[in-house]
């Protein structure tokens, strides 16, 4: 499923009527205006529009088919109680909006720890999800922590600190089917994780299937980087123009693994391509590049492949270490592992 961020500039069903126009079949939207922290309430009107507009195009039937991304305000990881508490209210409403439209999927960023700790942030999060869980009891909306270039205190570049969060989130929750991740390959790659060539990038997707698993990721970010890997630059470039370019894209977006989920284009829209919309000239060449060459990918399940400490360093990344005992198991079971018979 290929898709794109589009706006609901005039009603929420201007995006899925722009989703279709330009061949689309899956969208992300902002269900608010995503620079303010209050926003007037859904109508029964637009909600029913929304839906009634999802039927039509068949997207209803198959869960998933859309996705909204979260407001840039929200700092759960915040050190300062009212910024937080702010940033819990505003979560809740976007847990809700989605909730109401039946949109699957909810992406944010984690959160920056700011003055505190990484330790405390990390916490701070956890904390706050076992809030918004309590408050959204019952719902089917899945949050989805998406990866981050790492600038600053901003939490979730490493997988292993993801995959750490996501360990924290579901202790404080128990609520396993609502949590999930996004991956977005802008940020992976100008985090440090070398997406630019097929065997750099089949090493990045075996990091991620053992230090995360690659069943949590719920939805991909496809975006081509200005940034060299490793820059922490958080700046999108059209499909195959940037620093990642089409053999990893064909590595990453071919995985089989990330078949049947949404892959969201966030990359620039402005101007055209010779008069086309560049999300119809990006989603062409991804197209192109995925039936061009075959598809190489971690399996889910196997082993990941030994890295050596050059690929450590190039991924930018913690090495992989073993884990024994109950914790061990607890975690292989959150990856969909079978547990190890005995450490290595």
């Amino acid at each position: 499923m290929f898709g794109s961020h589009l706006s609901i500039a005039g009603s929420m069903t201007s995006a899925l009527d722009e989703a279709v126009s330009l061949g689309l079949d899956t969208v992300q939207v902002f269900t608010k205006n995503q620079q303010q922290w209050s926003a007037k309430p859904l109508t029964q009107d637009g909600i029913d529009r929304w839906k009634a507009r999802l039927a039509e195009l068949g997207w209803d039937a198959e869960g998933g088919r859309t996705v909204s991304h979260a407001s840039y305000l929200i700092n759960l990881a915040s050190p300062d109680p009212a910024l937080r508490a702010k940033s819990i209210d505003l979560m809740t409403d976007e847990i809700q909006r989605c909730q109401q439209l039946g949109i699957r999927y909810l992406v944010h960023h984690p959160g920056a720890f700011t003055t505190s700790t990484r330790e405390q942030g990390l916490r701070a999060i956890a904390d706050a999800y076992r809030e918004l869980f309590a408050r959204t009891k019952g719902f089917e909306v899945i949050s989805c922590l998406e990866n981050t270039v790492g600038s600053g205190s901003n939490l979730g570049r490493e997988f292993s600190e993801l995959a750490t969060l996501r360990d924290m989130i579901l202790d404080a929750t128990g609520v396993e089917e609502r949590l999930g991740i996004c991956i977005d390959t802008c940020h992976a790659h100008a985090g440090g994780y070398d997406l630019s060539t097929t065997a750099s990038a089949r090493a990045v997707l075996d990091r991620l299937d053992a230090e995360l698993g690659l069943k949590w990721v719920r939805v991909l970010h496809v975006n081509d980087s200005k940034g060299a890997v490793g820059s922490r630059i958080d700046r999108h470039e059209h499909i195959g123009r940037g620093t990642i370019g089409d053999a990893g894209f064909r590595v990453v977006v071919g995985c089989p693994a990330f078949a049947n989920i949404p892959k969201i284009l966030e990359t620039p829209k402005e101007g055209d391509c010779a008069g086309e919309p560049w999300d119809t000239v990006n989603l062409r060449h991804l197209r192109s590049v995925l039936s061009n060459t075959p598809t190489v990918c971690a399996d889910v399940g196997q082993p990941a492949r030994r890295t050596s400490r050059r690929d450590e360093a190039k991924a930018g990344s913690r090495p992989v270490r073993g884990r024994t005992g109950a914790a061990s198991e607890k975690k292989n079971a959150r990856r969909g592992r079978a547990p190890k018979a005995g450490p290595r």
